[in-house]
């Protein structure tokens, strides 16, 4: 499914109201702050901002505080410039949100000679991971090995909810076997570690998983948006969507992503980055309670902009 939008027009309705999962995520002390060691580094909380609602940073750099965060997935990288879905790409419904933006992004040459070394410039101690997408494997094996190339990296995002052309269409991490050397072969482009960021309605999750680990990743990221469609408000018939379906996020999808956070540290032993239905400090200890290691606000983020850096302090006073 397409990445979740970089702007909306969200009013707010969805802003905030009043195995050994502990092994996942090693409390390290900073002086008057506490960190997260993962992935081969130290966040300095467990609050990002997910793939797709934040752009580069750049975009919410006025608005959201970077630096408070403990890190920032990146928009979609493909290799080439990709224009997206038409317009409207974002349509709201109650208690949710519906977005096709069809993995718009201004491709691996622009984002490496622009946005990385603004990242590098602005981010702070915040950590960049950068969410990677493709038609077919050695898209992301190259954009993997480019953006590794820039010290401000902490790791790539593989999301691999998106179609291999190579196998008619078929979402590479619906096949474990295709899965698997997809991260193989990332791995061995990179020195960063490889998340995988796998979509909700997958049949079998178990078996993905096991595939995803015994490849070598270093984790996971659970879920991507939820497949799904709205017909228009206006009356005729029609989609809310120019694309016509879209991903759908927002608060009903808290339960579904502590499930597979829960499942998925059991089963692999793995860290998990929760994602999807975040809107409070108390939402975000669901999932860290469910053993994931660190947890990505997306719609929330864009309904109240101050929501993520409210969760990081939060977790800075209690966690």
């Amino acid at each position: 499914m397409a990445s979740s939008a970089t702007s909306s027009s969200t009013s707010g309705r969805f802003s905030e109201t009043t195995s050994d999962p502990q092994a996942a995520r090693t409390a390290v002390n900073h002086p008057g702050r506490p960190g997260i060691a993962v992935f081969g580094t130290t966040f300095q909380n467990p609050v990002l901002l997910s793939a797709g609602t934040a752009g580069f940073g750049r975009e919410v750099a006025g608005v959201i505080a970077l630096t408070e965060l403990g890190g920032i997935v990146t928009k979609a990288v493909s290799p080439e410039p990709r224009a997206g879905h038409p317009a409207p790409r974002v349509a709201e419904f109650p208690g949710g949100m519906l977005n096709a933006v069809g993995l718009a992004n201004p491709g691996l040459e622009y984002v490496v000679e622009r946005e990385l070394p603004w990242l590098e410039r602005h981010a702070g101690p915040a950590k960049v991971i950068v969410n990677v997408v493709g038609s077919r494997v050695d898209d992301f094996v190259t954009v993997a090995r480019k953006v590794s190339e820039h010290a401000v990296v902490a790791a790539v995002e593989l999301n691999v909810s998106c179609p291999n052309t190579e196998r008619g269409g078929l979402e590479f991490g619906a096949d474990a076997g295709v899965l698997s050397d997809l991260v193989r072969r990332c791995r061995g482009a990179t020195d960063r570690p490889v998340i995988v960021k796998l979509a909700p309605n997958l049949t079998d999750l178990g078996v993905v998983v096991d595939a995803v680990a015994e490849a070598g990743a270093a984790g996971f990221t659970l879920f991507n948006t939820m497949p799904g469609t709205l017909s228009s408000e206006n009356g005729g018939g029609g989609s809310r969507l120019g694309f016509g379906r879209g991903g759908v996020s927002g608060p009903g999808l808290l339960p579904v992503g502590v499930l597979a956070t829960a499942t998925v540290t059991a089963r692999t032993g793995l860290p998990v980055i929760g994602v999807g239905g975040i809107r409070s400090y108390r939402d975000a200890c669901q999932y860290l309670d469910a053993g994931a290691s660190l947890v990505a606000v997306g719609t929330a983020a864009l309904a109240n902009p101050r929501i993520p850096a409210r969760i990081a302090r939060d977790w800075s006073r209690h966690g």
